[in-house]
């Protein structure tokens, strides 16, 4: 039988290959699996050199990035209580170098709380070694953060890191699904990422951001890559498409 070759056309609409042999296959994503659905935003042939949106790094682990040496700085939060159970208390066991554990991490965050008002937020630094962390400290007297803390503590954070090319490249936590330094919107809830995301951008931030965990099981709802979000969905909340 002779061998017909594929048009041109054909070829161009063929989509790549995940997978060698037939991983492809074997993994499609049933509805028990936790995963995310990612869907394209913008247009890749048009770019420039000016830092306008937040990367979400859907699929990643900070902890390991940051161990690796990906980014220069961390932004997350710190309490005056205990800090053994949050990201900066993990990460200060980890980092060999680091002389910072969590009882001083703690007690340093106590020092500089004697000294603000009860809603003021301040942004502390630790040093970590080839790691610097912003820490946002919580306000005295409060077991959660709000999103007007996250705004104020977010301002701090971009004029410390945008001017300050020694400082990038800069991951965020999300500050959901925290453990230590939970995050309560008006409502008593946990506000959605889309807030958090918001919140940060308009205080002028444009590093990384990693979701929590618990963010694999979003699907099926869809994800974007970063932040702001296509006009598209502004589009469709008004009932348009």
């Amino acid at each position: 039988m002779a061998h017909v070759a594929s048009s041109p056309q054909q070829a161009q609409h063929q989509l790549p290959r995940m997978y060698d042999e037939e991983g492809d296959l074997l993994l499609e994503a049933d509805q028990r699996a936790d995963r995310v659905i990612l869907l394209p935003a913008g247009d890749p042939r048009q770019a420039n050199a000016e830092r306008d949106r937040i990367r979400i790094q859907w699929g990643q682990h900070l902890l390991s990035d940051l161990l690796a040496r990906r980014y220069r700085t961390l932004v997350c939060g710190v309490n005056l209580d205990d800090n053994s159970r949050g990201m900066i208390g993990e990460l200060a066991s980890l980092l060999p170098a680091s002389q910072w554990n969590a009882a001083s991490i703690t007690q340093h965050a106590r020092i500089f709380a004697r000294s603000i008002s009860k809603d003021e937020v301040l942004v502390l630094k630790y040093d970590m070694d080839a790691l610097e962390v912003l820490a946002l400290l919580r306000p005295p007297g409060k077991d959660h953060f709000t999103l007007e803390d996250l705004q104020r503590g977010f301002r701090k954070v971009a004029q410390m890191v945008e001017s300050r090319y020694d400082r990038l490249p800069v991951a965020s936590v999300s500050f959901l699904g925290a453990k230590s330094n939970r995050l309560i919107g008006p409502d008593g809830n946990e506000p959605s990422f889309e807030s958090v995301l918001r919140t940060m951008y308009e205080a002028g931030y444009r590093g990384d951001v990693y979701p929590s965990l618990g963010m694999w099981e979003l699907a099926p709802t869809g994800v974007f890559a970063s932040y702001p979000f296509p006009q598209s969905l502004k589009v469709m909340r008004t009932g348009g498409f």
